[in-house]
């Protein structure tokens, strides 16, 4: 128990140095743009979804960008209105880590690192910034190959075995699981990357997976509730706005796990891809379905918390 759960730290940790040193090389090419990008392009919601994938998909954290659009709002650069389409964007945006996680086992990361490594070294911000993307992208894929050799020491412990079970023979509970496990670790790309290694494993089945992915876009939501803390109604507004656009898009797609099961296994081979796959799919489908009724949405927000 005690090596599961020190070394589930390890991981983890690396897992977060690496999303660190990513977004660090991220920042330094593009951070000054997607401020600029948030602040200028959300005229229509349309553009609001746009301007949302592309910074989350660069900045490579939905939390971020939740983060900066909740202090835009409470300065007033950004209205209400504005934030939502940036909320519904950065939800598909956040699936590129996941397309990324779903290829660790054909990118050589040991040779992203020490290439990488070097580059950081030289005195050229572009470069610095190539290097710390790939020395950020191998530990990351590290990480990852570190919780798939968790997996013997997870069948080796009943509590957990009996956990896998029950998920197993009861799939929608995976969206409890991922609830917890994103709001405390606060990372639903961490979550995520734990859930392929264990499924690449096969100690879950790719409905739970599936569940558990839907659970992490709720628990994340916590990161937006913290940033929020002293601000004014407007930013708390949005804060809501996201976590309800998760919540009914969860509610809305949990009877049908066994669907979005049978769809992922079309749509690749591999199971970590079908699980980043249909993770799009899913995101994509919820803010089409959200579409029509950002009105009423807006409305539903301002009723229940603009007091």
């Amino acid at each position: 128990m005690g090596d599961l759960v020190s070394l589930t730290a390890v991981f983890i940790m690396l897992f977060f140095l690496g999303m660190t040193i990513l977004r660090t090389g991220l920042y330094q090419l593009s951070y000054s743009k997607m401020q600029y990008l948030l602040a200028n392009f959300t005229k229509n919601t349309y553009l609001g979804i746009l301007t949302g994938i592309i910074a989350t998909a660069i900045l490579q954290s939905s939390s971020l960008i939740m983060v900066l659009t909740i202090s835009f709002v409470s300065i007033g650069f950004l209205t209400f209105r504005q934030s939502i389409g940036i909320i519904f964007g950065a939800n598909i945006g956040t699936t590129v880590t996941g397309e990324l996680m779903a290829f660790s086992n054909v990118i050589p990361e040991t040779s992203f690192v020490i290439i990488g490594s070097v580059l950081i070294f030289i005195n050229n911000r572009t470069i610095f910034s190539i290097g710390a993307i790939l020395v950020g992208l191998g530990t990351i894929f590290v990480a990852l190959d570190g919780f798939e050799s968790l997996a013997q020491l997870l069948t080796e412990m009943p509590i957990l075995t009996d956990s896998l079970y029950w998920a197993n023979n009861i799939p929608s509970f995976g969206v409890l699981i991922g609830i917890l496990v994103s709001g405390i670790i606060q990372s639903s790309s961490a979550t995520i990357g734990i859930t392929m290694s264990i499924l690449n494993e096969g100690l879950i089945t790719l409905a739970v997976s599936i569940a558990i992915v839907l659970g992490s876009n709720i628990g994340t939501c916590v990161t937006a509730l913290l940033a929020v803390i002293g601000t004014k109604k407007e930013a708390k507004l949005v804060a809501m706005a996201h976590i309800w656009f998760n919540v009914l898009s969860v509610l809305m797609f949990i009877p049908f796990l066994d669907w979005l099961t049978d769809i992922a296994q079309l749509l690749a081979t591999d199971v970590k891809e079908q699980l980043a796959h249909i993770s799009v799919l899913f995101n994509v489908f919820s803010v089409l379905f959200f579409l029509p009724f950002v009105s009423l949405f807006e409305k539903f927000i301002y009723k229940f918390h603009g007091k």
